[in-house]
């Protein structure tokens, strides 16, 4: 609230809310693959009938885990930002 009474953007307030989370989920995501593929190998290893892991696989979930973060904290970001501060303020 403090950006949006010095005169922050919304765009500007909701890219700063957004970078950071971002940056966690794509951390998360690289630290979760090779653990992911691991246990997934060694599973998958005691079948008779085996498939290989591909990369796809991991891509397509973290895409997809990425898009999920995105909107949900895009739309708290900017609901957030349009907020009155005065509104906010007030009550504090």
């Amino acid at each position: 609230m403090i950006r949006k009474v010095l005169g922050a953007t919304t765009s500007g307030l909701t890219h700063l809310l957004t970078s950071e989370y971002m940056k966690l989920v794509l951390m998360a995501n690289i630290i979760a693959w090779p653990i992911t593929w691991y246990v997934m190998h060694t599973w998958i290893a005691n079948y008779a009938y085996r498939i290989d892991i591909s990369l796809w696989i991991f891509l397509l979930a973290g895409g997809i885990a990425f898009l999920i973060a995105l909107i949900t904290i895009s739309f708290q970001a900017i609901r957030a930002a349009l907020t009155n501060p005065t509104e906010v303020l007030r009550y504090e």
